[in-house]
């Protein structure tokens, strides 16, 4: 039976990169019991063994839900071995957490990455006297090279089959002392591999401790006095000093750096530039700016690859439901099934994909960004703003990721400290452009004239619209609260890893694939009976009214509440709007049926169509309700899991829907006004109660802050 082994190590040391090179794809994601926190499990390659991804933290204390998943999954699971990996660039940190994981007793071997940066740097390592002071074996190794990757299995192996445990270093004698002490007083409580670990947590005052050990740390009492007498500090402070010195003395004689540049190394060069107060949000806008440019610029200056490849794959599907169409008439095949493979699956679904080149290249730029480590200083920089507007700088991370996708983004959210930032965060995080409304800001880029700025519109009007959320939202008593301090490592600079890059590209890339042949095809058909049927479920041929249909029924119901806003008495837009609640890119495959309704897919019509339907302001109305608006269902259902109930989910739906509606109206009257365009009277005073509602909400004294701001240095 293989054995079950636990990889733990702190952020970006690598732990990604190092289980993907050891299970390679035998991998599986899920949850941990009871708590909303991804759980990664793989089959080490060549092994039966099971290797278990924790969560990337910095110590074992009970402060955040991924420390707590950490600790018990190493205490109370048991794990036969734990790898733990660490930066070898930056051992003071790392260390920290090395030495709370010896504590447990658990068998462990510790996998020294990045020693080809190492190298680089010239630096020396003494890894055999790093073990002897640590009391465990350590591994020089380089996972993103797969360096020494079969050494560190047969390692880990070797030390769970022999239940070796480590040999704990040992501290200043007075702090053994009081361990001593506190090993006995819980003697036959803990288990004995962990007594030390327990030892530890309870002279620090560790409450999870305390609570499962009640009474022991007040017979300790007069032994925790004397410790903090004779050091003349709180204990859990002289134990965290005394293992940062035991970390100073060690890496000062193991460790021999190279001479190095006055001017410091090429990332801190580079990081004075992109995180300075002046530039840092300039090149920001910028980097993106070029990114979205590469993925979707079809203009004056040009065509991006991005564009190119969509126009190619919608003209192809275009193509395919001419030849379709043609092969079912030429065959007698019945007209609705026709209409069905033409313009409902074809059509629906063929808008959807079109826009996959586009996805892929966006997709690209982003994990390129992210692996060289440029979005870890963006949260680093934009930590400045939105701790101004009263909001954790953590709270951007899930809007990092919610580019890829609104679910994993809203599942993010988790690792924020503070509730009331936490669900406001996932409250929020789906203003973000997602990948799923890359093609509809495509589709709208190509019906409004001069529209290069309209995909950064999306991007920073997703970031706006968050950080005014959190003005509003955190004057509200239930999701009061001082932001949570915001630490993180900035890694150095790396090229990029092309195997983890491609990976993480091709599996985003193939979960639109499989949504697209799935949720999107059913709903593609859905679309297409509701718009070619009417009530008494007559069919409607392609050239016919399709006003008369179930779908436009549903529509002219709807589409009052959007008159003020200039979308008139659209049912089709109205319809679309609706679709898009089951996933953001129904909203495409809706037009291409409505709009179209013969088969083609091609985005440029889609866009014609728009363009002859609405305003230039109308159609930038259509399309920030429909970038803001609430998510797809699957993104809801990930919201209601992090808010914990339906009613609190039903309240961020209703919220972000009204938020969206009102910012839709501002930007119509301000857009049509600033071009042109004939603005209707109502829609200029349902405008002006938007902003005034805007106006209070955000200028109204927040009565909880300087609340929150006193209980935090109390």
């Amino acid at each position: 039976m293989g054995l079950t082994i636990a990889l733990a190590g702190n952020p970006n040391c690598g732990k990604t990169t190092l289980f993907n090179a050891l299970t390679g794809s035998s991998q599986r994601v899920g949850n941990w019991p009871g708590v909303t926190i991804d759980k990664k499990v793989g089959k080490i390659k060549g092994t039966d063994h099971q290797l278990v991804d924790l969560p990337g933290i910095y110590s074992l204390s009970p402060y955040s839900p991924e420390e707590i998943v950490s600790r018990n999954f190493i205490i109370q699971d048991k794990p036969d071995a734990v790898i733990n990996i660490v930066d070898a660039t930056n051992l003071e940190r790392n260390l920290f957490l090395s030495l709370q994981l010896i504590d447990t007793g658990r068998p462990m071997v510790i996998a020294l990455n990045m020693m080809d940066e190492i190298d680089r740097l010239g630096d020396k390592i003494d890894a055999d006297g790093l073990s002897k002071a640590l009391g465990v074996q350590v591994v020089p190794i380089s996972a993103a090279k797969k360096t020494n990757i079969d050494k560190l299995v047969e390692a880990v192996t070797k030390a769970a089959e022999a239940k070796q445990r480590p040999n704990a270093p040992k501290y200043d004698e007075s702090i053994e002392k009081a361990v001593a002490a506190a090993e006995e007083a819980i003697k036959g409580k803990v288990p004995e591999e962990s007594s030390r670990f327990y030892a530890f947590k309870l002279l620090e005052g560790d409450s999870a401790v305390e609570e499962a050990l009640p009474g022991s740390r007040e017979s300790l009492k007069a032994v925790i006095d004397e410790l903090e007498e004779k050091n003349d500090d709180s204990a859990d402070s002289i134990i965290t000093d005394s293992r940062y010195d035991m970390i100073s003395e060690t890496v000062s004689k193991t460790v021999k750096k190279a001479e190095r540049d006055e001017r410091g190394s090429l990332s801190d060069r580079v990081d004075r530039i992109v995180t300075s107060r002046i530039l840092g949000i300039p090149i920001f806008i910028a980097v993106i700016a070029a990114v979205y440019f590469i993925a979707m610029y079809d203009g004056d200056w040009g065509v991006s690859p991005g564009a190119w490849a969509t126009g190619w794959l919608n003209d192809a599907f275009g193509e395919l439901g001419e030849i379709v169409r043609e092969w079912c008439e030429s065959n007698g095949v019945d007209a609705i099934v026709t209409g069905l493979l033409v313009d409902g699956i074809i059509g629906g679904v063929g808008a959807v994909l079109g826009f996959l080149p586009q996805m892929i290249i966006l997709f690209i730029c982003l994990v390129i960004l992210e692996e060289v480590g440029y979005m870890a200083r963006v949260a680093f920089v934009m930590d400045r703003v939105f701790r101004y507007f009263n909001l954790s700088g953590k709270s951007f991370i899930p809007l990092l990721v919610g580019t890829g996708c609104g679910i994993p983004g809203v599942m993010s959210s988790r690792t924020i400290e503070s509730e009331s930032d936490r669900r406001i965060t996932a409250m929020t995080v789906t203003f973000m452009p997602c990948g799923a409304k890359l093609p509809v800001i495509s589709a709208i880029a190509g019906a409004i004239a001069g529209s290069w700025w309209i995909a950064l519109f999306a991007y920073f009007g997703g970031i706006v619209m968050v950080i005014m959320s959190g003005i509003i939202l955190k004057k509200f008593k239930s999701l009061a609260g001082t932001p949570a301090p915001f630490i993180m490592e900035l890694p150095p600079y790396h090229m990029p890893s092309f195997f983890t890059s491609a990976k993480a590209v091709l599996d985003r890339a193939w979960a639109f694939v499989k949504k697209a042949g799935t949720i999107i095809l059913l709903t593609a058909i859905l679309i297409w009976f509701l718009s070619h049927f009417d009530l008494s479920l007559s069919f409607i041929e392609a050239d016919e009214d399709l006003g008369e249909s179930i779908l436009a029924g549903i529509g002219n119901i709807v589409s009052y509440l959007f008159v003020p806003i200039g979308w008139g008495d659209s049912w089709e837009l109205a319809s679309a709007s609706i679709t898009g609640l089951i996933a953001k890119e129904n909203l495409v495959a809706t037009l291409g049926i409505v709009l179209l309704g013969d088969g083609e897919a091609e985005e440029e019509l889609i866009s014609l169509a728009l363009a002859s339907l609405l305003s230039q302001s109308g159609i930038l109305s259509f399309f920030a309700f429909n970038m803001f608006c609430a998510p797809c269902f699957a993104a809801i259902g990930a919201i209601h899991r992090e808010l914990g109930t339906w009613k609190m989910t039903g309240i961020a739906v209703v919220y972000q829907c009204l938020m969206a509606y009102m910012v839709a109206s501002i930007v119509y009257v301000v857009f049509g006004t600033l071009i042109g365009d004939p603005i209707a009277w109502y829609s200029y005073l349902a405008a002006a109660v938007c902003a005034a509602i805007l106006a209070y909400l955000l200028a109204a004294k927040d009565p909880f802050r300087q609340l929150g701001r006193r209980e935090a240095a109390r």
